[in-house]
């Protein structure tokens, strides 16, 4: 499909390239090196996941490296490649998909005795591959733009994600709705295998194949599953279990930040429980349980309200690709049951740590739906509101209308509010203040923000992206010259749509 590429050799002190996916076999994957990117140039960088693999901002903008992660050269000792996968759509089986335009460069790892983890280093947008269906396999500038502002954003949140290390752009074209610009985002996890993998191999009846997946799976990553007895040491339940702990506590995640991701398909779920594959997502403005950010959710599949529902019938998808492993039904069901529990526990407790409790009090559930309540009656900023809170509860006083502002119901906020600050006199509370500023984020990548940030950076202007990422890697904190980047979106922000082109 392409030519080799050259290697640059590229020592990095301490780490070595390696690909323990390609171990896997040529069943898991089809090699092939990413296609060249013309004349790139560096849009924006994250110093923060750099150091993830000792990569200083100095050696980023070499043009080696530059060449490595526009896809020019391949580094001396990578083994690239494109998976295979495949899952449901939209809640609909698609059959086989895969990797249609990223390049599993391989990872850097590093060396035994030295402190880190290893990371695969991935491509987006590098080219056609077999699993490009009716693709061309590029990404372009607007979308890289989105994913790499909102993976270090939501690291900086504290929500498990996969990691952007770099954007390259180019000015070759790229034909979606209208003309744009080509452009690779280089990102990183430990691993980029998602539920679809594991769907692959069971709806095509590769049961050794599937086997040899968990286990790599469970040796790498979930090492715990092999002396586990909840499931009379059925490794595989412990598996599917151990993966819905994850899945739980990410849902409950995204609920409290309000983000929504927009394409929650079985092949973009992570099997390591981090939120991967940055599409049309978007955090709220205006609370509204069941907004779609996807305009092409024509169903509303997808809605906010509904993500920890889908998190589940994804799960519940990936129990049945992993039933002949685990061989009795029951203990599949067990595993998946355990859900239920878990994702109810991990939304009360990061609800009860934005409102400053360092465990749920009795009444918390009751507060919560009512404030919740409220907020959607009146489309209430999700964020700002949060935020306003927090400042308010270091000294609650219904003299102080700042939250009340916000409300139309002001009778009815001012109710909850007195509620609230019932619970906060309480002795034996465990109410902190200070809890709720490191919890409610002053600044999220609002869809607005994100969309200065390429208007910016099609006119060659990066200053913006640089600008965003700075204020997002430290979302608690005042930045006082950066208010406007916490403010009510404007009305035009309401026009953006968003949708899976990309």
């Amino acid at each position: 499909m392409n030519t080799p590429l050259p290697g640059h050799d590229l020592p990095q002190p301490g780490w070595h390239w390696r690909n323990s996916f390609a171990e896997l076999g040529p069943d898991f994957y089809a090699p092939l090196a990413p296609q060249p990117l013309p004349q790139p140039y560096l849009v924006g960088h994250s110093a923060a996941a750099a150091r993830l693999i000792d990569l200083t901002p100095a050696a980023l903008q070499t043009p080696a490296w530059q060449d490595i992660l526009a896809g020019n050269q391949l580094p001396a000792g990578g083994q690239p490649l494109a998976s295979v996968y495949s899952g449901h759509q939209f809640g609909v089986w698609a059959g086989q998909l895969g990797d249609g335009r990223a390049i599993l460069l391989g990872e850097l790892a590093p060396q035994p005795g030295q402190p880190g983890v290893a990371q695969e280093l991935q491509l987006k947008g590098s080219g056609l591959t077999p699993f490009s269906r009716m693709g061309d396999g590029r990404a372009v500038l607007r979308s890289s733009i989105r994913e790499f502002l909102c993976s270090e954003a939501m690291h900086a949140l504290d929500v498990p994600t996969t990691r952007a290390l770099c954007i390259m752009g180019s000015d070759q074209p790229v034909y979606r709705e209208q003309p744009e610009t080509a452009a690779v985002v280089a990102r990183m996890a430990p691993s980029f295998i998602r539920f679809g993998h594991f769907e692959h191999f069971c709806h095509t009846g590769q049961h050794a194949q599937l086997r040899q997946l968990a286990d790599y799976v469970i040796d790498r990553f979930y090492p715990a599953c092999r002396t586990d007895n909840r499931f009379g040491g059925n490794a595989y339940a412990a598996l599917l279990q151990a993966v819905t702990g994850r899945t739980a506590q990410l849902m409950a995640q995204w609920q409290a930040i309000g983000f929504c991701h927009g394409v929650m398909n079985t092949d973009n779920m992570s099997i390591l429980g981090l939120t991967i594959d940055y599409g049309p997502f978007q955090f709220l403005d205006a609370y509204d349980p069941g907004h779609i950010c996807n305009h092409s959710d024509h169903q509303g599949r997808y809605a906010f309200h509904k993500q920890p529902g889908v998190a589940y019938w994804n799960l519940y998808c990936l129990g049945q690709a992993l039933l002949p492993l685990i061989g009795e039904q029951e203990q599949a069901i067990a595993a998946l049951e355990t859900y239920k529990t878990l994702y109810p526990q991990a939304f009360a407790a990061r609800m009860a740590a934005k409102l400053g409790f360092s465990q749920a009090p009795d009444g918390l559930q009751a507060l919560v739906d009512e404030v919740l309540r409220l907020m959607a009656a009146d489309r209430v900023d999700y964020t700002i509101f949060w935020r306003r809170l927090s400042h308010w509860a270091r000294q609650p006083s219904l003299a102080d209308t700042s939250v009340r502002d916000l409300f139309l119901d002001s009778a009815g906020i001012e109710r909850w509010l007195l509620q609230f600050s019932e619970h906060v006199a309480q002795p034996a509370s465990g109410f902190f203040a200070d809890l709720m500023l490191r919890t409610n984020p002053k600044f999220v990548l609002r869809n607005h923000l994100g969309e200065l940030a390429i208007q910016a950076a099609r006119a060659k202007d990066f200053s913006v992206v640089a600008q965003l990422l700075d204020v997002l890697e430290r979302p608690f904190d005042e930045h006082p010259a950066f208010e406007a980047y916490a403010d009510f979106p404007p009305d035009w922000a309401g026009s953006i749509a968003i949708s899976c082109s990309s």
